[in-house]
């Protein structure tokens, strides 16, 4: 069993600070939670469904809550819970993800052709950032250390996948939009000159000098 009951005072949503993740506004009133033997995976099922949070949890997370829990803010009550059942929490901004310790993963990721600074740019301006879990370069060799929970490593992978596809589109796109070379061909009759510029007759110029015939093909602008 699972009861909530709303403490007098003011309901007042706060966020947390923006280095934990995607900002997760909970009451900052205190809540008086009842729990007679209740599975945890579903003690906290019932947390996200009385705060209107999705909540995914993990079937490693595990155990029961047996008794009644001190009258805490929703927060520190989800973290009073996380460290007595050895658990992590991390919310994307549309799902809370509760997973067992053990789940969490460490993984060395080659962070060419971009930087170390414009990948952690892109996971503070994301909201991916979390100052609970790693993302540390190797110094020297264009890798990065991320470790934390399943979720938060999957969006960190998926962030420099993007960075990385973007960044090797530049160059292709930048080929593509390149005029192509100017072709200009002189024509040399007698003391005339005709000159051809791309295919088309741009004008003809006399000289006193007399030639023989002779085609003259000239790089463009852009090919010197």
């Amino acid at each position: 069993m699972f009861k909530r009951v709303l403490c007098a005072g003011v309901f007042v949503s706060t966020g947390l600070q923006a280095a934990l993740g995607a900002p997760l506004s909970l009451p900052a009133t205190p809540f008086s939670y009842t729990v007679l033997d209740q599975e945890l995976s579903a003690a906290l099922q019932e947390f996200g469904n009385n705060l209107n949070i999705r909540v995914n949890i993990s079937a490693e997370v595990k155990g029961r809550i047996r008794g009644r829990l001190p009258d805490l803010a929703p927060r520190e009550f989800l973290d009073r819970l996380t460290n007595l059942y050895n658990l992590q929490w991390y919310y994307d901004g549309l799902v809370l993800y509760v997973s067992a310790a053990h789940e969490a993963q460490s993984r060395l990721l080659v962070l060419t052709p971009i930087g170390f600074d414009e990948f952690k740019a892109a996971l503070d301006a994301l909201n991916i950032s979390d100052e609970r879990y790693v993302v540390r370069p190797a110094p020297g060799n264009g890798l990065v250390l991320a470790s934390g929970p399943p979720r938060f490593i999957a969006l960190v992978d998926q962030t420099l996948h993007g960075l990385v596809a973007e960044a090797q589109a530049r160059p292709r796109a930048a080929i593509a939009e390149k005029p192509p070379p100017e072709s200009v061909l002189m024509l040399f009759r007698g003391s005339s000159t005709m000159v051809t510029r791309d295919g088309r007759p741009e004008g003809s110029y006399s000289s006193d000098v007399p030639r023989h015939d002779s085609i003259v093909q000239e790089p463009g602008p852009a090919q010197r």
